[in-house]
């Protein structure tokens, strides 16, 4: 009596197709760690530990030695003490809001107006638009250094167009008046190119048939602009207004190269002073100079948090 044997029959999908041998399907949990983890490895190093290092210099009492070994004691908030009872701190606060305000204002005021006028598309205006990104392009110490230049009491060309028009010469980088000032204006000078690029970006896409319909109903440049341009750019307004404020809270180099924070601290900003007393001195004061940072830090987040509230707030309306 013969007996038959079956073969085993492969077993096939729902779709009837036999799966390849000793192949597994991945799984899109794992995929989804593996594209996360550059950018997350990426972020601990270069954010989250620094930020934890600055974090723990400012609760403790490094010197140089300890700062070397390691052995630094825990003192807790009495560097944040030290930095309330300076004296320093108030003049440092106060010209910390009015460098930042002012440059504020007058970066989105003016990229605004350019973003606008460029935003007609005459005859060479990608090439003044080139030639205005000029600015944002150079490094901030070739930059702080020709403001420098200009600025100078004795040979600058500033004074020299003054004087031509009958004006004495101003202290610009060496009278305390003035110091201030002068450092605001190479900022803003600096920070004007960035507005006019992402205020110009946020008018492309604004629909040109909008205008076309209020120029029907009779509404005026101005009107056109209150009604339709200045509404609709304000989400990009408020990512150029928030970027701006966090890069112009950290500035160091222009102030570091052109006053120095000074004369007699009158042009100290929060960003100066970290620096001053970090490293400015024969003996560093590093957990002081971390707790003036982490000021900017808290600073910088309380804005961004407040960006983020708003934008939800919008996108629930």
């Amino acid at each position: 009596m013969s007996q038959t044997t079956q073969v085993p029959r492969p077993r096939t999908d729902s779709k009837g197709a036999a799966p390849e041998a000793g192949r597994r399907p991945a799984s899109p949990q794992w995929a989804a760690w593996a594209f996360l983890a550059p950018v997350t490895l990426y972020l601990v190093l270069f954010y989250a530990y620094p930020l934890y290092r600055n974090l723990d210099l400012s609760l403790r009492n490094y010197t140089v030695r300890s700062f070397v070994q390691g052995d630094a004691p825990f003192t807790g908030l009495a560097n944040y003490r030290r930095v309330f009872e300076d004296p320093t701190f108030a003049p440092a606060l106060l010209h910390t809001v009015v460098f930042t305000g002012v440059c504020l204002v007058f970066q989105y005021a003016i990229g605004l107006a350019l973003a606008v006028f460029f935003n007609q598309n005459f005859r060479l205006s990608a090439t003044l638009r080139a030639l205005f990104l000029v600015p944002w392009l150079l490094p901030l110490i070739v930059s702080a250094s020709t403001w420098s230049w200009m600025l100078n009491s004795d040979s600058g060309i500033v004074n020299a167009v003054l004087h031509a028009v009958g004006i004495g010469p101003v202290n610009w980088l060496t009278s305390p008046s003035w110091s201030l000032t002068s450092v605001i204006i190479a900022n803003i000078w600096i920070g004007v190119p960035f507005n006019l690029v992402v205020l110009y970006s946020g008018l492309q896409s604004i629909p040109g048939s909008l205008y076309e319909a209020a120029a029907i109903d009779g509404a005026g440049s101005w009107r056109r602009f209150w009604s339709i341009t200045f509404p609709l750019l304000r989400p990009v307004s408020a990512i150029t207004l928030l970027l701006g404020l966090v890069y112009t809270l950290k500035v160091f180099d222009i102030i570091w190269i052109m006053t120095k924070g000074g004369p007699a601290d009158s042009s100290t900003t929060f960003a100066t002073w970290s620096y001053q007393l970090g490293f400015g001195n024969l003996l560093p004061a590093f957990g002081p100079g971390a707790a003036v940072g982490n000021l900017l830090v808290v600073a910088a987040l309380v804005f961004g948090l407040v960006y983020v509230r708003v934008q939800r707030k919008q996108a629930l309306s």
